[in-house]
């Protein structure tokens, strides 16, 4: 019976401080997992879905689950409240409206896991899970909570590097609830029924619930005070940021800072990628390349450049350095069980990492920081610290790896259990080194790992995208998401991480993403040079637009971030915050909001700005620009009603004086008013603490058609400076008036009559046509046209698209499918770069033989219709008078069936030989990405009839004779219930393959090595087909 059936009706009654649960059916049960079925249990060894007994916590409407009395007891410490002792303390003052929860899960146990049921209305529509890929909207969705290392994500990604067990559901009626899964050990978030949450996760664990509340910023709020808000950052952070892997040497760091200044376009950040270490050795500097970090941390200062620097949790096992050799003396790395350190490879070869479960080693790392920073390290970047480990399946430390973990956290503990706080808890580790260092600053760092809370230690971007547009549309989603579980500061790698972005991309991404919370441009080794000015003049210019936007609202950001700091509520939201009760904007994906100001972007390739649609939200959004319309930059709008600070573009924030000229946009509502804020302080420092701010409320009004614009509120102790204040009132259609005056003095404008502003409007809606017109969008430079440097002349990316499938296929490069997938599951079963990995195929039985990187030919035209069939043909030559050809197939009435036939053909082989080739090998080498390598398996029933499982302890499994699969194999992914079956004839493979790697497998077919001659070709047809799987 499937649990989100099994619905007990309960009563929750509260005696005494302590809660009891009763159920009309049942009694709770012990927490242990007794499997004695005398004990209440069923027969299978699972105990019944029973409902949670509870308590309340923190404050009004805020409670607390656990699956009994013991389960509480068991649990472990919480790592996502920010004071963990919140969640132990039962709220008992009597003062409670709501005095018993909503919504009350169900629990279920079953083989050491915890299941945890909530049904609500139905069009109730799910968002956070924090860092994901895919939808805003979650309904449908299934997530795992387990960091990852997730290069190249795709949509249907579902572990990254990240884990938020955390759901934000807006019901029917608009009302906000939120679920918190308070485990830091993997954790499956299931919303695949609509309507129906469900948490798995190994026992026991609390759910703490919030809620309803009548809207969603009400709810964040809630969440704030559980587990905290984002640190209020350095107003330099908010700057643009310019980023690769990597400069160097270091004149290369301080060329890209001077052009940018030369160029005119705004930056505030330079960044060190690992390359400026001493062999990958963290907390060292390259002797030649970067032999003094101070002098260039100098120069970079003078330009008005902060520097930030990469740190790592892998420390090479190197005797004689001394980061090593001080760890080894104060016993500060992860443990093998056996009681020896841990060692895995990463970027230094060997190394051992830290344990950070330990405030001891916090404080050894927080010491390191300390004396790193006063090279002039401005702000910390923490990588890899999933933790990433390389050459293993599971691309991280074993979980039987031991952790020594103080008792307040949860005590000393297996890696499965700290996986998903390590890389927290090194960000805590670095923030608390800043903080050592100069109490006075408030730290910078970039955390690529975190877990809910991680916030509160350091900014995040969202990892290793690609240079695609549907990497760029799924940025929107994946950082409002964030924003919706707590992390208010993040972004993409702008222009994308990996591959080679075009102008159009590259403009477009950099139009929309330096609105974002953190805007920082970042790309890989290998791929064109991503600097605006490497795309030509006219990507230059809107990447110039663009920048010039984001510090112009720069105070109207920095007003975001203090009260995302003070409140809990993002900086960056989406469209149904402004009316959560309209169903029309809860999947829009392609605007946002930060404040009362709308950002409407486009992420297509075939349509700007100019020509899109924007979903608005109920009443008056005035549009508005900075005479800097372009098709590649999103549209603006305001809130009528609201007023938001703008400033003057500088060239960084060092440029910014308390007494520079604060400009006001202000949209009237239907009432002649408008309100709005603005909160400054030094910039940097703590003195805001002890009330050395600014918060200025300005409001607006009408009055006999004079608009009087005045302070209506201030706080803080910092002294006003007299500064001019300028007004633009908007009036309709980018229709604008203006006018200066002396803030505090009160600033008025008398409106002119109607008819002169549609007069004005008329004007303005000219003025945009005539702009949009001669601005003209970026020629649509297709996305499968990558200019490669180093790789020759274009590489054309044909895109099959045919019944359940869809692939991109690299013809001049070995005829690579560098995706493949499943379009009804959203299964992207392999993506690789353009160069390697993905689907290859070889001729020999060497690894990477003729055939793998070869140009192909198209014979036949991508998706040509031929009875019905989509199909690709192409061939490339292996030289010897040979040929390799493959025929790329789905028909139509097989829609679920890809189908590959690839054949070895001698073309002109010599009489020498006898009319006979050399000896050749049909080699089908598939690289798949496994979504959950430790839950994924290959099976198969062997030619002699024997049931096979092969998991990822057997590295690598070659098949032969009757061991082979009899006909089909099938990569079972346990975690998602589905496999990808390959299906095969037997008399054309002579051995099969099996290979773990690093979070892929490679299912090989290979054919029988002789020679070829015109009359015998080598052929492999072989099918591949999506299906469900069950564990019978």
């Amino acid at each position: 019976m499937s649990v989100s059936r099994l619905c007990w009706q309960c009563e929750c009654i509260s005696t005494g401080g302590t809660q009891q649960t009763r159920t009309n059916t049942v009694q709770a049960r012990s927490s242990k997992l007794d499997r004695k079925t005398n004990d209440g249990l069923v027969a299978d060894g699972t105990t019944p879905a029973e409902k949670m007994m509870w308590m309340r916590i923190l404050e009004e409407g805020v409670f607390r689950f656990d699956a009994s009395e013991g389960a509480r007891k068991e649990s472990h410490p919480s790592l996502s409240f920010f004071n963990p002792t919140i969640r132990e303390t039962c709220l008992d003052d009597g003062s409670s409206l709501q005095k018993e929860p909503f919504y009350v899960p169900s629990c279920r146990c079953e083989r050491e896991q915890q299941t945890i049921t909530i049904e609500f209305p139905l069009g109730t529509s799910f968002y956070g899970t924090g860092e994901v890929s895919g939808p805003l909207e979650r309904t449908g969705k299934r997530i795992f909570c387990w960091n990852t290392d997730a290069w190249g994500y795709g949509p249907s990604t579902t572990s990254l590097y990240q884990s938020h067990p955390w759901v934000l559901a807006v019901l029917p009626d608009g009302h906000a609830f939120g679920t918190l899964a308070d485990t830091s050990q993997r954790c499956e978030v299931d919303l695949r029924r609509e309507a129906v949450l469900k948490f798995v996760a190994p026992a026991f664990y609390p759910v703490i619930t919030f809620g309803p509340y009548l809207s969603v910023d009400l709810l964040l709020v809630a969440l704030g005070h559980a587990v905290g808000t984002i640190s209020m950052p350095p107003k330099w952070s908010l700057g643009y940021h310019q980023c690769r892997w990597s400069y160097e040497p270091a004149s290369r760091v301080l060329e890209v800072a001077r052009i940018f200044r030369e160029k005119s376009l705004p930056c505030d950040v330079m960044w060190m990628d690992i390359d400026y270490m001493d062999g990958f050795r963290c907390f060292t500097f390259h002797p030649e390349k970067f032999q003094d970090p101070q002098n260039l941390a100098r120069d970079l200062h003078d330009q008005g450049f902060k520097a930030v620097w990469m740190l790592d949790p892998g420390i090479k096992l190197d005797v004689g350095y001394s980061v090593y050799d001080s760890g080894c003396s104060q016993d500060v790395w992860i443990l093998k069980p056996n009681g020896k350190p841990y060692v895995g490879e990463v970027w230094p070869g060997s190394s051992v990492f830290p344990d950070y479960t330990s405030a001891k080693i916090r404080r050894w790392w927080a010491e390191l920081v300390c004396e790193f920073t006063s090279n002039g390290v401005d702000g910390i970047w923490n990588d890899m610290n999933e933790p990433t480990v390389f050459e293993t399946v599971s691309k991280t430390i074993p979980d039987t790896t031991i952790h020594k973990g103080d008792p307040e956290i949860g005590g000393c503990q297996s890696h499965a259990h700290y996986h998903n706080v390590y890389g927290m808890l090194m960000a805590r580790s670095t923030y608390e080194g800043m903080l050592l260092a100069d109490s006075q600053k408030r730290p910078f760092v970039l955390t690529r790992a975190g877990y809910i809370g991680s916030h509160r230690y350091a900014a995040t971007w969202t990892g290793d995208n690609l240079s695609t547009w549907n990497h760029l549309h799924m940025s929107i989603p994946i950082s409002l998401n964030l924003g919706l579980s707590g992390q208010a500061f993040s972004g993409p790698d702008i222009g994308g991480f990996a591959g080679a972005a075009t102008p159009k991309l590259f403009a477009r991404w950099m139009g929309i993403c330096t609105l974002f919370p953190f805007a920082r441009g970042h790309s890989e080794k290998g791929t064109i040079d991503h600097e605006p000015w490497e795309f030509g003049s006219e990507c230059e210019d809107v990447c110039r637009l663009a920048i010039n936007r984001r510090y112009r609202f720069l105070p109207h950001l920095y007003t975001l971030f203090y009260k995302s700091h003070m409140t809990g509520v993002p900086v960056m939201s989406p469209l149904f915050f402004a009316d959560s009760k309209d169903p029309r904007l809860r999947n829009v994906e392609d605007s946002f909001l930060l404040g009362p100001l709308l950002v409407s972007a486009s992420t297509s390739a075939r349509q700007g700005s100019d020509s899109k649609e924007t979903a608005f939200p109920q009443g008056i959004w005035q549009r508005f620009n900075f005479d800097d319309d372009h098709p590649e930059l999103p549209l603006l709008y305001l809130r009528a009603g609201s007023i938001i600070p703008t400033g003057a573009v500088v060239q960084h924030t060092g440029e910014i004086n308390l007494s520079d000229a604060i400009t006001l946009i202000v949209a009237l509502d239907e009432n002649g008013k408008a309100e709005g804020l603005l909160y400054e302080d030094e910039g940097d420092g703590f003195g805001y603490q002890q009330g050395e701010f600014l918060l200025t409320t300005y409001k607006a009004q009408v009055e006999n058609r004079i608009v009087t614009i005045k302070i209506g509120h201030s706080e803080g102790h910092l002294e006003r400076p007299r500064r001019m204040l300028n007004v633009i009132l908007l009036v309709g259609e980018a229709a604008k008036l203006e006018t200066t005056g002396i803030e505090g003095e009160g600033v008025t404008l008398e409106l002119p009559s109607e008819s002169e502003i549609d007069k004005l409007i008329i004007e303005s809606q000219q003025r945009l046509q005539y702009r949009m017109k001669h601005m003209a969008a970026i020629n649509h430079d297709m996305e499968n046209l990558h200019a490669l440097k180093d790789m020759g002349a274009h590489k054309t990316l044909i895109e099959l698209i045919g019944g359940d499938w869809h692939l991109k296929v690299v013809p001049q490069i070995g005829g690579r499918i560098t995706s493949m997938v499943h379009s009804p599951t959203g299964i992207e079963w392999l993506w690789s770069r353009l160069d390697m990995s993905g689907y290859e195929e070889y001729s020999g039985v060497e690894y990477r033989s003729p055939g793998c990187v070869e140009e192909y030919n198209v014979l036949k035209e991508e998706n040509i219709q031929t009875e019905g069939e989509k199909m690709l043909l192409m061939e490339g030559d292996i030289s010897g008078g040979l040929s390799l050809q493959r025929q790329i197939s789905v028909i139509n009435n097989m829609p679920n069936v890809l189908q590959i036939k690839s054949q070895i053909i001698a073309k002109s082989v010599g009489a020498g030989g006898g009319g006979f080739s050399r000896m050749v090998c049909l080699r089908v080498h598939p690289t798949f990405q496994l979504r959950h390598p430790m839950e994924t398996t290959v099976r198969f029933i062997s030619v002699d009839g024997t049931m096979q499982e092969v998991n990822t302890d057997t590295r690598e499994l070659y098949l032969q004779g009757d061991a082979r699969p009899n006909g089909e194999w099938a990569l079972v992914d346990k975690c998602a219930n589905v496999a990808l079956i390959n299906r095969f004839n037997l008399e054309e493979v002579a051995q099969c393959l099996v290979c773990w790697g690093p979070g892929t497998c490679n299912l090989e077919l290979w054919s029988e090595e002789r020679p070829v001659s015109r009359g015998t070709p080598i052929t492999i047809c072989h099918k591949y087909e999506t299906v469900t799987f069950q564990e019978s």
